[in-house]
């Protein structure tokens, strides 16, 4: 383990970005495209919308409620040998799923198996990414997460295609072998000990100080908001388009062209998010806001032309709001907490998740169409923005900051001496 005063905004960092690339196409990309999946179980269970919404919430829910068990564990063990042995998770759940004769062992094997793996690989990468840099973190994030667009441009058609060629079962039998790959993502991570690390404490006095910190409370409410929508696209636009009388293939396609942009929005909003002064909240307030108006204005698009248009821009915005989303945390309790922090994130938005496309399932099952389910979604998204302007410093135009704004830590900061020059280089 490497000790260093302060994260080195590079070196062994760039490589826990490339981990963390692979990583998130394996995690995210497949979930993103699991709508390609969704019309299938319709027809092979004959359930409703709303009931077979559950396999993929279910997987986001277990994701993030157990990621402060990720969390805990690279604490104690370091994110490698959790990030691996949560691959293997991941790739059982998919294994399994591909001989289930009901939609109760979809739950339990990739709603329950998978998620708990996606859990242990996910918030451990992300922490430790985010330690490994400071000046350039929005940006790190950005190229880290573009792996999830990419994968879900490659994804979407390929998933559809396999489909076709090897039916449902053959094909999750086929997701299993890529979902294992997350054990190479594990394998990168090396541990990297700072001189904050002293000073936070253990994890129980890290929660007991974030549960007293009232911007993180309301940064985690507003989080949460926008989960609960974020995904709803990427489970229902193709059932969407099919009401709307598309083709499969075609329908599938419309979700990599969101796939395309997706990547353009992280890397230039980690751009952004590094060179505008201010808090980085400010920007996230912003994409988060033109998603939510995205969203509410599928349902008036009928045309191709108008619904490519529209899936372009939300590939853009609801891409650009991620780096940004992860980047804001360290600013408001610093890296030392940012395990705990991002766990404790994860875990109470999970409840977005787990609710938000069934959700929209249950208003298509009412209404007869999706029109309802993406004005509610767009309403989400908007009270997520709301929630965030409250967060401190939102109309600050100073550069921004990394340290915690927890006064106690602040005040432990200046009597930790830091490392001698030179101590622990690799």
């Amino acid at each position: 383990m490497a000790l260093r005063a302060e994260p080195p905004d590079g070196g062994w960092g760039w490589m826990v970005v490339l981990s963390a690339f692979f990583q998130s196409a394996l995690v995210f990309g497949v979930l993103r495209s699991f709508g390609v999946f969704f019309v299938e179980f319709v027809a092979a269970f004959e359930e409703p919308a709303a009931r077979v919404s559950w396999i993929a919430s279910i997987g986001i829910a277990v994701q993030q409620f157990g990621s402060p068990v990720g969390s805990a564990l690279s604490t104690k063990f370091g994110p490698r040998p959790v990030v691996m042995a949560g691959g293997i998770l991941a790739a059982l759940g998919m294994l399994l799923a591909a001989f289930a004769t009901s939609l109760t062992h979809l739950y339990l094997s990739i709603g329950l198996l998978s998620g708990s793996g996606w859990a242990l690989t996910f918030t451990p990468t992300l922490a430790c990414l985010s330690r490994y840099f400071s000046r350039r973190r929005s940006l790190a994030t950005g190229l880290a997460l573009t792996g999830v667009g990419l994968s879900s441009f490659a994804f979407a058609p390929l998933f559809q295609w396999l489909l076709s060629q090897y039916a449902w079962r053959g094909a999750l039998l086929l997701v299993s072998a890529l979902s294992l790959h997350l054990v190479a993502c594990g394998a990168l991570l090396r541990p990297l000990s700072l001189a904050e690390d002293p000073v936070v404490g253990g994890p129980g006095a890290q929660l007991a100080s974030l549960l007293r910190h009232g911007p993180f409370l309301r940064y985690t409410v507003a989080l949460t908001l926008i989960n609960t929508a974020y995904f709803i696209p990427y489970v229902h636009l193709v059932a969407h388009l099919r009401d709307l009388d598309w083709d499969p293939l075609p329908a599938a396609f419309l979700l990599s062209v969101a796939a395309i942009s997706d990547p353009v929005g992280r890397v230039a909003s980690g751009w952004l998010g590094d060179a505008v002064p201010g808090p980085v909240a400010r920007l996230l307030m912003l994409w988060t806001t033109l998603t939510g108006v995205i969203l509410a204005l599928y349902p008036v698009a009928q045309a191709p032309t108008a619904l490519v248009a529209l899936t372009v821009a939300y590939g853009f915005t609801s891409g650009a709001l991620t780096p940004v989303a992860f980047s804001v945390l360290p600013e408001l309790v610093g890296t030392g907490k940012i395990y705990c922090g991002l766990g404790l994130v994860q875990m109470v938005e999970s409840i977005g998740g787990l609710l938000g496309a069934p959700l929209s399932g249950y208003l298509r099952d009412v209404t007869g169409t999706y029109t309802a389910s993406f004005v509610v979604a767009g309403a989400f998204l908007l009270a997520g923005s709301g929630v965030l302007i409250t967060l401190p410093h939102f109309f600050c135009f100073s550069a921004p900051t990394s340290k915690p704004q927890d006064p106690v830590t602040e005040a432990l900061d200046t009597k930790v001496p830091l490392p001698r020059e030179g101590l622990g280089e690799d």
